[in-house]
């Protein structure tokens, strides 16, 4: 089985490169080579289980959007999402969200999922997965988090995550916000199923998703791949972290006093409001990056909804790419209202 997975997985990704490679070279004349637009964000309910520092109020902002290329062998069209963050940073070229959009093919209306990278990635692989959740019916929206992409300066060493708190705490928040922009354009989309909202995160990215789901109810399905919570339990004595936590504890700090300070950012701290949304956990038994009790603290803080664990490290999951990916689909593609499918499976 294995063997197989690891000849499929490749398959997958050359297939993928294949058909993102056959474009067309401009935009077909049913489609205008520019749509504009303003989105009237309205915050649902009264946001009063969402963090001061994770809140938006009612507001307006503007948006671009261009035809980048068809993708002829999958039936699926790809543009660029361009709209201001709500957050202006002192980095100009961060202060723009630029996004891909994964159109099936169709009238829909289409379930809708935003995706978020991996931490150090060529974003080869969100756009894979927005190519195939849209190849199964399910639009897909890669959004570039704070200093991804286009949003990073050119040879800028500015990241996301960086031995800057400060900077790293504030680009958190603003992925965060700039996500809950995203499925607002979402969801006024009239190909789009409102109600069949979701978000999915690899790896850093789930964080950022879970984040993301905790504070924006239009969300209503969440996808952890190779994530989860407590990031003070789940990394604090870990080997790797031992001159950080030497200097820390020198300094006078203590792990409670850690975790407090990175409270805003864990997703841990506002699980329950996961509760009220669909949640799959993807997870693997040996994850040497992510602890699999970060993924266990997760699903119980989240109402132990749904988590599949399968037998591998973190950067060995590549093999389970495509029965992850089945998971994915089933569980995004899936109607709405449904009951939550709980339990734990094991792969």
């Amino acid at each position: 089985m294995r063997t197989l997975l690891q000849l499929a997985l490749p398959l997958t990704l050359l297939w993928t490169a294949f058909a993102t490679s056959r474009t067309v070279s401009g935009p077909p004349s049913s489609q205008p080579p520019l749509e504009k637009g303003t989105i009237h964000f309205r915050p649902l309910g009264d946001q009063k289980d969402i963090p001061e520092r994770y809140r938006l109020q009612d507001h307006s902002f503007d948006y671009e959007m261009s035809w980048k290329t068809e993708l002829p062998n999958s039936g699926v069209t790809v543009y660029i999402l361009r709209y201001p963050s709500p957050v202006v940073s002192d980095c100009p070229e961060n202060n723009t969200v630029y996004a891909e959009y994964y159109r099936p093919r169709g009238h829909g209306p289409f379930p809708g999922v935003i995706v978020l990278d991996i931490t150090g990635g060529d974003q080869k692989l969100s756009r894979t997965i927005a190519t195939h959740l849209a190849q199964n019916g399910i639009a897909g929206l890669f959004v570039q988090m704070a200093y991804y992409g286009p949003r990073r300066p050119p040879n800028s060493e500015l990241r996301l995550l960086s031995s800057d708190f400060d900077r790293t705490m504030a680009a958190v928040r603003q992925t965060v916000l700039d996500n809950r922009r995203a499925a607002a354009w979402l969801a006024e989309r009239p190909e789009i199923d409102s109600k069949r909202l979701g978000i999915l995160g690899t790896s850093l990215g789930s964080f950022l998703g879970t984040l993301t789901a905790e504070m924006e109810p239009r969300l209503h399905r969440l996808g952890v791949l190779l994530g989860g919570g407590g990031l003070v339990d789940g990394f604090y004595d870990d080997p790797r972290a031992a001159p950080f936590r030497s200097v820390w504890e020198a300094l006078g700090g203590t792990r409670a006093q850690l975790a407090r300070l990175i409270a805003p950012a864990d997703p841990l701290t506002c699980a329950a409001n996961l509760k009220e949304h669909q949640v799959l956990i993807l997870a693997g038994q040996r994850d040497d990056i992510v602890p699999p009790s970060m993924a266990r603290a997760l699903w119980q803080a989240s109402g132990r909804q749904k988590i599949v664990w399968f037998n591998c490290t973190h950067y060995g999951a590549v093999i389970y790419f495509l029965p992850a990916m089945e998971e994915v689909v089933k569980f995004f593609g899936a109607p709405w209202p449904e009951e939550k499918g709980l339990g734990i499976r094991d792969q």
